[in-house]
């Protein structure tokens, strides 16, 4: 798939967004107008953290996560296109945050407070709100909240009922497009310049997009290390060849790999091989 050059980014642009969201001067009062709330201080883990528990199971790059000084933990992505699957989205990022949060064996009670928001270009429900939240409450009893610390908040760009700050509905119009006219909306638009100007955010941009590419032939690989791992007693070298598509060496390798290392997993079968052929071409 083609990847835009950084020139060709806007703020609804996850590299950017997560750029532009670097600055807290920019990030914390993009959470206030969508909260409500002043927040004191705002720290950042890392920019585009990503979290991935197990390279077998599916991964995810976060454009804005960050925690305030009362050690609530907030994540801000842009949904730029139609998604059906959003609700089950936000679902899986709230675990995927959880169990980064806690490690193995230690008490939920350290579980922080944590918002995931997703600002999104279309309306995800359908129901013209500019802001749907959603916290788990009892079907029987809707004065009964679970009080589980998780709230998911969905801020539609195409809404038109509620109240909502002008700041942010500027800035909302911004992202859908339109020019922006509001102060804090010019703030954002210039810090989306700056980033394209600046040879730090380039190097930066370039090494994301070589990492994506490396990520992508991980999982390539590793794909068909699980078949042959499956396979190998059962089907012929001939038989993996065709099946898989690949060349009678990178089976070679893979079997190799497979039996020397029989603890290893598939990713990393698939790392060895790929740093291997690396070689052979530096070579």
């Amino acid at each position: 798939m083609h990847k835009k050059g950084i020139e060709q980014l806007t703020i609804i642009d996850d590299f950017m967004f997560g750029a532009v969201m670097k600055d807290p001067k920019k990030c914390k009062p993009l959470l206030e107008y969508i909260l409500g709330i002043k927040i004191k201080h705002i720290e950042y883990p890392e920019l585009q953290k990503a979290i991935n528990k197990r390279y077998e199971k599916k991964s995810i790059r976060l454009d804005v996560y960050v925690m305030d000084d009362k050690n609530t933990v907030y994540n801000i992505e842009i949904q730029a296109t139609r998604n059906k699957n959003l609700p089950k989205r936000s679902r899986y990022y709230q675990g995927m945050i959880d169990l980064d949060i806690i490690d193995k064996g230690a008490d939920y009670s350290n579980l922080k407070r944590s918002f995931v928001i997703f600002i999104c270009l279309h309306d995800p429900f359908g129901a013209g709100r500019y802001i749907y939240t959603f916290n788990n409450r009892c079907k029987e009893d809707d004065s009964i909240f679970l009080d589980d610390g998780t709230t998911k908040i969905f801020v539609n760009a195409e809404g038109k009922i509620g109240d909502i700050n002008e700041e942010l509905k500027g800035t909302l119009d911004y992202m859908a497009g339109k020019k922006p006219e509001t102060e804090y909306a010019k703030e954002l638009d210039k810090a989306v310049n700056e980033v394209k100007q600046s040879e730090e955010w380039k190097v930066e941009y370039m090494t994301l997009l070589m990492r994506d590419r490396e990520n992508v032939k991980i999982g390539y690989y590793a794909d068909k290390v699980g078949v042959v791992r499956e396979g190998k007693d059962n089907l012929t070298e001939e038989m993996l060849v065709k099946l898989l598509k690949i060349t009678n060496k990178q089976l070679d390798r893979i079997i190799y790999f497979i039996d020397k290392n029989p603890d290893w997993d598939d990713v990393e079968i698939a790392e060895a091989v790929i740093d291997e052929e690396n070689e052979s071409e530096d070579e």
